[in-house]
């Protein structure tokens, strides 16, 4: 007996939906380590010098580089440029090996 119906325009637009405020999710954050305190982690377990319990990685842990080796500015490329640049240098190798032929 009870028949659904679309309510009108009229009646959703005098509703005040203006103060209503939906409540903010709740996300579960987990610390992300940072290289540093990770470093100190390989260092201090032994779980990180072997891998599936066979194969010891002590040797590779005594000589990664640091993480200031590892560090990098950010540069931007121009792609115009970079191609320009690759292909002259694909270029000048191309006519030194064409010269040594003729040699």
């Amino acid at each position: 007996a009870d028949i659904p119906v679309i309510p009108d325009l009229e009646d959703v637009q005098e509703e005040d939906l203006a103060m209503q405020v939906a409540a903010p999710p709740s996300v579960q954050v987990n610390r992300v380590l940072t290289y540093h305190d990770l470093d100190k982690d390989l260092m201090k377990y032994a779980a990180f010098q072997t891998l599936d319990g066979e194969v010891d990685l002590k040797l590779l842990t005594k000589v990664l580089a640091p993480e200031h080796e590892l560090r990098e500015d950010d540069v931007s490329w121009d792609w115009d440029h970079l191609f320009t640049e690759v292909s002259s240098e694909l270029v000048t190798e191309w006519d030194l090996g064409q010269l040594e032929r003729e040699d």
